[in-house]
């Protein structure tokens, strides 16, 4: 969870309420944000959902206590001067990172705090929307240090381009040396710690004035155009993977800038028309300070939050959030709707409820009644959970021990380390419709790579437990009872799930007929009829293998894994496994 300092007095300057600590802490905790302690500062530290990520400011913060103050409402947009900028986006810029944003900003009063929140906010926003830079990162400049190039119309023109790594020559912050983009990775600190976002592009990410090279996005700006307490106009661009992204970290770095005084300038992004990306040859006219629109019913207000609401109360509400709405005219809506404006800087309202949450928020989840449900229903358990407690209680009284492992795993453990091929990349070595090589459901953009899909059978999970620990003692006799996952165009969500069974035997003597001997006692506890005809996986040895097929049905598969399996597992030692679908056992 994102934590950030704030100093509690520039809050109450920012508020313009003479709150205590402790007042502030009790609205701080209406808001979601709970305090963790002080620093060595004297400064709070606050913990909060990463969804609102406008709170990454002591401005954004203090944004927020207004709203809840009611001291402003509805949805505020700042005005914005023309466009004098340009960043003019070249057809050499690499395809690894297409995309640029920027805006100017004018009369800023850049005390110590201002600094110090200016620079969280960056690093925080690095961090969260930005991935640790890798789809988005931000250069913020001193726009007295820059000279624009005078572009066709009279403004003043900056280039984002493709620079070779040892091409034009720079001094970058903390640095006071001149050094090349390949010196800054080989030789500078940040170069090493962030130079792995820009491996393997023949070219560089590169911005240039008419003086020349002053930022080497995602790594390191130049020291030419350093932010200080003296600086009073700033220059922000920002580069990435997403212009949805970038844009709208560009929205919150302008409204916390915004706050403290300073007026906001446009810049007009011009992309070439062989430049890489979807927007070659158009303009864009940045930043993007347009608001959304939700669609959100009377009924589903109500019903979520559980009380009555007339519309003055729910177009109060909204507008005490930071929202507009007004009642909407569609008369085809039983019980009437309600058209709601979001502010730019929300990135986190994708859905109607996220909308009713804050309406719930503003009228005060604290005020709300506690109730029974007007039911008749007893709870009890579901029958898929009834089979799931029966198979392990089985399992355990079999003598394995009982595991609950990451739904979450990669391709290289799900697939390669158990000699399967992987469906998405490399046909010729995929295994059809064998157990696990079903093609898998991955995150689009995950936080770490050892987690990148969900996956699609259980037996990698525990082959990694054993792995793991190879310093125990033998026999490692494991279970696990849990999710599996693959695409499929069939299901109405495009993904079939399935509870799966699956188990392993480790130690000295493990044998295909050890493994059976504890699936024939499985599927006898419950009734069914067990028969394992010889078949052929790429995980286990070949003619010490068979399909599980309980009842008459194809269910799973059991054997001895294959050496290669083991080897690529630092086993030394034989493994009998068998994996099944569970609702083989209903």
């Amino acid at each position: 969870m994102p934590v950030v300092d704030v100093d509690p007095d520039e809050l109450r300057d920012l508020t313009g309420r003479e709150k205590s600590d402790d007042d502030l802490r009790a609205d701080l905790f209406d808001l979601g944000l709970e305090f963790e302690g002080w620093t060595e500062d004297d400064e709070m530290q606050l913990e909060f959902a990463p969804d609102r990520l406008d709170r990454l400011s002591v401005e954004g913060i203090a944004r927020s206590l207004r709203y809840h103050y009611g001291d402003d409402r509805g949805v505020y947009v700042p005005t914005t001067n023309d466009a004098e900028w340009t960043i003019e986006v070249d057809s050499s810029v690499p395809e690894g990172r297409p995309y640029v944003t920027g805006a100017v900003v004018r009369g800023l009063d850049m005390d110590e705090e201002a600094l110090q929140s200016l620079i969280q906010v960056q690093e925080k926003l690095h961090a969260t929307m930005g991935r640790g830079r890798a789809k988005g990162a931000i250069g913020v400049h001193d726009l007295v240090a820059l000279k624009g190039a005078p572009g066709t119309g009279g403004e003043k023109t900056i280039r984002y381009v493709g620079v070779d790594p040892d091409g034009d020559r720079f001094v970058p912050l903390d640095s006071d040396s001149e050094m090349t983009p390949a010196d800054v990775l080989s030789d500078h600190p940040i170069g090493d710690k962030y130079g792995d976002l820009v491996d393997g592009f023949d070219r560089y990410p590169a911005i240039y004035d008419s003086i020349g090279l002053f930022s080497f996005p995602p790594v390191i700006n130049g020291r030419r155009t350093e932010v200080s307490t003296q600086s009073r106009d700033l220059f922000i661009e920002m580069t990435g993977t997403d212009q949805w992204t970038i844009d709208h970290m560009l929205n919150i770095v302008c409204y916390a800038l915004e706050a403290r005084g300073a007026r906001v300038e446009r810049v007009d992004v011009t992309y070439d028309d062989d430049a890489t990306g979807e927007f070659a040859g158009e303009t864009l006219d940045r930043p993007d300070l347009s608001v959304d629109r939700k669609t959100v019913t009377h009924d589903r207000i109500e019903s979520i939050i559980g009380v009555d609401l007339s519309p003055e109360e729910i177009v109060d509400c909204a507008e005490r959030a930071g929202l507009d709405a007004e009642v909407s005219e569609d008369a085809d809506v039983d019980g009437g709707a309600y058209e709601v404006e979001i502010p730019p800087y929300r990135v986190d309202v994708l859905h109607p409820l996220d909308v009713i949450d804050d309406i719930g928020r503003a009228y005060g989840f604290n005020d709300l009644a506690p109730r029974y449900p007007d039911v008749s229903t007893v709870g009890g358990r579901h029958e898929r959970s009834r089979l799931e407690d029966a198979a392990r209680d089985a399992l355990v009284g079999l003598g394995f021990e009982d595991l609950l492992n990451f739904h979450m795993i990669n391709a290289a453990e799900n697939f390669e380390r158990m000699n399967l091929g992987d469906p998405r990349e490399d046909d010729a070595h995929a295994h059809g419709d064998v157990l696990g090589a079903a093609e898998p459901t991955t995150i689009r953009e995950p936080y770490s790579e050892a987690y990148t899909m969900l996956r699609t059978w259980a037996l990698p999970s525990l082959l990694m437990v054993l792995e793991r620990n190879t310093h125990r003692a033998y026999p490692q006799d494991l279970a696990e009872i849990g999710l599996a996952a693959h695409l499929d165009e069939s299901e109405n969500t495009g993904v079939a799930e399935r509870r799966t069974v699956a188990a392993v035997l480790a130690r000295t003597d493990a044998s295909y007929e050890d493994a059976k001997a504890r699936l024939q006692a499985l599927a006898g506890a419950f009734g069914k009829t067990l028969e394992t005809p010889p078949t052929e996986h790429p995980s286990f040895i070949p003619g010490r293998a068979a399909e599980v097929v309980l009842d008459g049905e194809s269910a799973g598969v059991i054997g001895e894994i294959h050496p290669e399996v083991l080897v690529e597992h630092d086993l030394e030692l034989p493994v009998a496994a068998f994996e099944f679908r569970l609702d083989a056992l209903n």
